[in-house]
């Protein structure tokens, strides 16, 4: 998606540990009508025929599942990374190491809300690693849910998240995939 990769052009850097900061427009301080065209993007890419949900993990991939729910007509789920005394009954739950807290979170989602035969579009903020959408995965699977996509914001293409996800046969959306960075700018994959 060109507008993302100027945007990312323009105000992202690279920090140590390979971390892309995109902060100002995407997870910290949001531009929604750059998610609003993200999500009539994704909107073009996956069939949302029946789609019941869009299931995201808390917290940085709220803001943009918020607006691809919106746009699509149907609810936005996120699953939590810790649990809360409002949640009743059954648990789906999901293992999974934080790149980002280096630790291991369980992610956790009511059963009230997912059940067999929904239809779930995943939408997160980043990949690198594949770890939280590997445990979103794990929730629908749980739930007899169908996942009918995964639609990403930026994927770090020089990490192994998408390609295995890619491998394991799911329709793995990137709006903009990163291959690098250097002193001339970031390097993105041509899709």
């Amino acid at each position: 998606m060109q507008l993302l990769e100027e945007r990312i052009r323009n105000e992202g850097k690279i920090l140590p540990g390979n971390i892309v900061k995109i902060d100002g427009f995407l997870n910290h301080r949001v531009d929604t009508s750059l998610l609003r065209a993200m999500a009539k993007e994704f909107g073009k890419h996956f069939d949302l025929t029946g789609l019941t949900a869009v299931l995201t993990v808390e917290a940085s991939g709220i803001a943009l599942a918020t607006i691809c729910a919106e746009e699509y007509h149907v609810p936005m789920l996120f699953a939590k990374k810790a649990k809360s005394d409002n949640i009743e009954g059954g648990l789906y739950q999901s293992e999974i190491y934080s790149y980002t807290y280096k630790k291991k979170v369980t992610l956790l989602l009511s059963k009230e809300w997912m059940k067999a035969g929904d239809r779930i579009l995943i939408i997160d903020d980043f990949l690198a690693n594949g770890e939280a959408l590997r445990g979103l995965i794990e929730l629908v699977e749980q739930a007899g849910a169908e996942c009918v996509g995964i639609g990403v914001a930026v994927e770090k293409g020089f990490q192994p998240g998408g390609a295995r996800i890619r491998a394991e046969g799911y329709d793995l959306m990137s709006l903009a995939i990163i291959d690098g960075a250097d002193e001339n700018g970031f390097r993105f994959r041509k899709q």
